[in-house]
């Protein structure tokens, strides 16, 4: 017989006796009949103290699970039927590759970056040096920003995709099983890029090209048909379609959308900072300051608040992490989060940001002026400190009360925090509001706007403020054929799976229109 079933387990019984005499004592059968029990999802329900991990479970009860050959994936090799050129590394553009070649056509992956390995070198070269390579960084190379962000897999977008694909080839390339039944998945930058490298080779091994270090200049458009990409302002390749899946700070191919004049939409988007505080304190606040605490894992929060009509929330949490220098240029300040996948860090960080509409920053319809006013905050960071990595921090008690932070707690941004009157620079649409936020959450979670609490500046890259159009059913872009806007930084995902499930839902399109 097969059955199931829900339970509600405590911390301390979860981690101290077998799953199998849970089950038995829950639904009052002997041990020995349960042959073997599935976690199908797995969550903890910390709404009131008394915390429970809450289990989904099929139960196999006198009889043994049939064993099945692992079918979710499978990719052609040998001749391949046509060729499709995919802009870009990152979760869509990697994972629109291998549903291309499920069908037997042949992705030419050109990515500006380098591949992970490298990527890694020059990162560690930007703490040693203070300087951010413009090329290879925290946004820029195989597997795109995602790499270095945590692996968060958890989404609220409503697309539909194969998501069960998705999760299985990450399994399948390195990934642990855990990703498949936890209600908020992650993975660890720690071990994302060995995963990213086993699907580089999948790509590889199956008939994928793959060009690294290597910038699209130009569209090569004729007739309104996009018929290929020049590259490094030399070479050019030619293919059936071009994916364009470049990510949200790929500037340079937004500016051959203004030469070209091609359609695209200016989207909302956020800024605002990242704050930081201890994980602990974070643990005892969301566990309430319960006896599981040291049976828990790192707690994660999720803040949303309404300002004058304006949402203003926390952005990619990261329990148990680190702040990141993620700027793509010199002379510009640009903060992110992520963490290892033990989340072991004492520091608990996230986003905190102000929905932004277009018509906040401009008078007029003009792309290039919210990629300058991006750009401008980012530089007005980097000149309130002017030393090289180095970002600009101050207490949230002060940031509220308008004062110069004297000191600045301890922080996990390596290259350190200088103190700035943040609430004198940022614009005042943002500093109200978050200030505004801080307030309301000051009466909501005790002790989590404190002297201890401190936000770090500035975070400026949460999506993409500009979307490339495209026809809802072919995604194709509603004015050039053969082009499709893809991921991110076209304006059609915020994450890792939505990205991942944009590339695969594209590469579809494709496979059905064009072969």
């Amino acid at each position: 017989m097969i059955k199931n079933i829900q339970i509600f387990v405590n911390p301390i019984d979860y981690n101290k006796y077998p799953l199998e005499k849970i089950v038995s004592s829950n639904i009052k059968i002997s041990e020995n009949r349960i042959k073997h029990i599935q976690i199908l999802k797995r969550s903890i329900d910390a709404r009131k103290a008394d915390i429970k991990i809450v289990l989904q479970l099929q139960i196999y009860i006198d009889e043994n699970p049939e064993i099945q050959e692992n079918k979710q994936f499978f990719f052609l090799k040998g001749k391949k039927k046509g060729s499709v050129i995919i802009v870009g590394m990152g979760p869509a553009g990697l994972f629109a590759a291998l549903r291309l070649l499920m069908y037997g056509v042949k992705p030419i992956i050109v990515e500006q970056g380098k591949n992970v390995s490298e990527r890694k070198k020059d990162i560690a070269l930007m703490y040693r040096t203070n300087v951010v390579n413009e090329s290879s960084n925290y946004c820029f190379g195989e597997g795109g920003a995602g790499t270095f962000s945590d692996g968060k897999l958890y989404t609220r977008s409503q697309k539909k995709g194969d998501i069960k694909w998705f999760l299985n080839v990450l399994c399948n390339t390195g990934a642990s099983q855990n990703i498949l039944i936890d209600s908020h998945p992650h993975i660890g930058s720690d071990k994302l890029p060995s995963i990213v490298k086993n699907i580089r080779n999948l790509i590889l091994e199956s008939g994928g090209e793959i060009y690294f270090s290597t910038r699209v200049t130009d569209l090569i458009i004729e007739n309104d048909i996009c018929k290929g990409v020049e590259i490094d302002n030399n070479d050019k390749i030619y293919a059936d379609a071009v994916i364009l899946a470049s990510g949200h700070s790929s500037k340079k191919i937004y500016e051959i959308f203004f030469k070209k004049d091609i359609k695209f939409e200016l989207k909302g988007f956020a800024i605002g900072v990242r704050i930081e505080h201890s994980q602990q304190l974070i643990n005892y606040i969301q566990y309430h300051g319960s006896k599981f605490l040291n049976y828990l894992p790192p707690a994660e929060y999720r803040i949303v608040e309404q300002i004058d009509g304006r949402g203003v929330y926390s952005f990619c949490m990261c329990p148990g992490g680190f702040i990141i220098p993620s700027m793509t240029e010199q002379q510009t300040i640009v903060v992110n989060g992520m963490s290892a996948s033990k989340r072991n860090s004492p520091f608990a960080n996230s986003g905190f940001v102000v929905e932004i509409h277009p018509e906040d920053i401009l008078q007029s319809f003009n792309c290039s002026d919210i990629l300058s006013f991006q750009y401008n905050l980012e530089h007005t960071a980097y000149r309130a400190v002017n030393n090289g990595l180095k970002a600009p921090a101050q207490r949230i008690t002060d940031f509220i009360d308008n004062k110069i932070s004297v000191s600045l707690p301890e922080t996990s941004y390596l290259p350190g925090i200088v103190s700035s009157p943040m609430h004198e620079w940022l614009p005042s649409f943002l500093s109200s509001k978050l200030k505004s936020a801080f307030l309301k959450i000051r009466k909501k979670m005790p002790n989590f706007i404190s002297e201890d609490a401190i936000m770090v500046g500035i975070e400026s890259r949460t999506s993409s403020p500009i979307r490339i159009t495209r026809n809802s059913n072919s995604l194709e872009h509603v004015q050039i054929k053969n082009l499709f806007p893809c991921g991110e930084g076209a304006g059609y995902a915020g994450g890792i799976t939505s990205s991942a499930l944009d590339g695969i839902n594209v590469a579809e399109a494709i496979v059905a229109s064009k072969f």
